[in-house]
């Protein structure tokens, strides 16, 4: 074993007279180097806009959301407070109110989701430090904040009292509509703030106090569509999820972050899978350029390989010979390239030479877990590709 790495060592550092197996061997090793350095960048950029995207999503979603688990709303008693006060893993809670709307100003049409918020409702999410113009709204007024999208598809400006946004829902009731004009609640409201997160968000919600919405909605004064929770630090979450069940039952049901961007989560879990196959499809081409190289040594040392077989070198012995010398140049690939990988990343992350916008540098981020993913991929495959060029070598060779 001794002898087949001393030897393998000597022709993984050593020129051939053959020029031509130079080239070749130097194209491997320096494709393995490209090929590490951009599995690496490449899963490192798809993690910074990963956490790019995630952290907009975070901005509208709490810690935990409690939701009813039949129809839209559910009520929470002063009991129930009180014990969510009490709480050793809430940090504060908010009672929303959210129903989809019909809004209208100056004849300009537009759906979007109305919400009603009491006044705890800035200390579960940062929505109010997104705010580019205006101000919060008062609890108890009539005075709202609409987003970025709602303002400029109805051409909505701050503090016009003089022109109102006007609401309409459907009146909740059974039986047939005698006059069209009494089947809605009407409702007049005035931009106070306008807030700009993503296109998405931007379009979707018109904030309120939560009075104006039970009022408009015609709900009773405890009854909510949904509470959201912020976790205190280091919280589990699994406790928290316990206590409110025993708090509230089990007539609710429970989701994190997680859960309520589901459809995001897969979707980026889905991207995050096809750029590593994608990535390795370009390692598994350079590894096989590896075996190429490998058996043109092979090949090119057969002289060798006779005298080494003569000598006393069992079959097996020699091909150990070069299965080490691929293994030493996809480790030497590996190193290099990695290093050269991470430190690209982390002038990156400090220094953001590569810009989307003058003031937002393209998201990166460095990672452990990716960094054993690459030297998993890069080792297993130079492994295969390493064993099977070795396995060229056979007795006809040897003769």
């Amino acid at each position: 074993m001794k002898l087949s790495f001393y030897i393998a060592k000597r022709y993984a550092i050593s020129f051939s007279k053959n020029k031509a197996i130079n080239i070749i061997t130097g194209i491997a090793s320096v494709g393995i180097i490209a090929s590490t350095m951009a599995l690496f960048v490449f899963l490192s950029v798809f993690s910074g806009l990963k956490e790019f995207s995630l952290n907009f999503a975070n901005i509208s979603n709490p810690d935990l959301r409690v939701e009813t688990n039949s129809g839209k709303t559910f009520s929470v008693n002063h009991k129930q407070e009180e014990l969510l006060h009490k709480s050793k893993y809430i940090a504060s809670f908010s009672k929303i109110i959210e129903e989809r709307v019909y809004f209208m100003y100056d004849n300009k049409e537009l759906v979007a989701h109305i919400k009603g918020v009491d006044n705890q409702f800035v200390k579960v999410t940062d929505f109010n430090k997104h705010l580019y113009a205006g101000e919060w709204f008062e609890n108890n007024s009539e005075n709202v904040v609409i987003g970025a999208d709602i303002s400029r598809k109805l051409g909505l400006g701050l503090f016009d009292y003089n022109n109102a946004l006007e609401a309409y829902v459907p009146k909740p009731g059974k039986g047939d509509i005698e006059n069209p004009s009494e089947a809605f609640n009407k409702t007049l409201l005035f931009p106070s703030g306008i807030y700009s997160i993503n296109e998405e968000l931007d379009g979707k919600y018109v904030f309120c106090s939560i009075g104006l919405a039970q009022h408009f909605l015609t709900m009773k004064n405890n009854e909510i569509t949904n509470l959201e929770i912020k976790l205190k630090p280091n919280s589990d979450e699994n406790k928290a999820r316990e206590e409110l069940n025993s708090i509230f039952g089990n007539s609710i049901k429970i989701k994190n972050r997680t859960q309520l961007n589901d459809s995001l989560y897969k979707m980026l879990q889905s991207e995050n899978l096809f750029i590593y196959l994608f990535s390795t499809l370009v390692v598994i081409l350079t590894l096989f350029c590896l075996a190429g190289a490998i058996v043109m040594i092979i090949i090119d040392k057969r002289e060798n390989l006779k005298t080494l077989f003569n000598l006393g070198l069992t079959q097996t012995s020699i091909r150990s010979i070069f299965f080490t010398q691929g293994i030493l140049i996809t480790i030497f690939g590996l190193i290099l390239g990695l290093s050269l990988a991470i430190a690209i990343i982390l002038l990156q992350q400090h220094f953001a030479f590569i810009m989307i916008t003058p003031s937002m540098p393209y998201p990166v981020l460095f990672e452990w877990q990716n960094i054993l993913i690459v030297i998993m991929t890069i080792a297993i495959l130079g492994i295969i590709s390493s064993w099977i060029a070795s396995g060229t070598v056979n007795k006809k060779i040897l003769s």
